[in-house]
């Protein structure tokens, strides 16, 4: 089943992005609000403590969780935030790293921010979606 989600592009903007700067998706479309994806094991606990690409990568894998709940997968994402509770950009680049490689070839909309703190002991990264379902 092909996705609903329809990526832009501008060539009157860089691309040195690794995502595409808008989507869009048409009307009648079913959309799914995933909360923040957390480092987290089926157990609650926060794995890959001090491993900013160890989280982003329990991020990713509870995020597929969540969309496969949804009845989405990763090509039916509209956009996502990154969430990185650091000063260094060098964390930043890691926690995209592993986010932008989960993605292949459909390259959402994207915002990556750092953060002051995050809600779970020894957090370091979250991930926020939306995806969107057609029917």
């Amino acid at each position: 089943m092909s996705s609903a989600v329809q990526l832009i592009r501008s060539a009157a903007l860089s691309d040195v992005a690794e995502y595409a700067y808008a989507a869009t998706v048409p009307a009648g479309t079913r959309l799914v609000f995933l909360a923040g994806a957390c480092p987290l094991d089926e157990d609650g606990a926060t794995v890959a403590v001090g491993d900013v690409a160890g989280q982003a990568a329990q991020c990713v894998a509870n995020l597929r969780t969540a969309l496969a709940a949804a009845g989405a997968g990763i090509d039916d994402l509209v956009q996502t935030r990154v969430l990185v509770a650091t000063t260094e950009q060098q964390d930043l680049v890691a926690a995209w790293d592993v986010v932008r490689a989960a993605m292949g070839d459909h390259d959402v909309p994207s915002t990556l921010l750092g953060v002051t703190v995050l809600g779970y002991d020894d957090q370091l990264v979250e991930v926020e979606a939306i995806a969107a379902v057609a029917g």
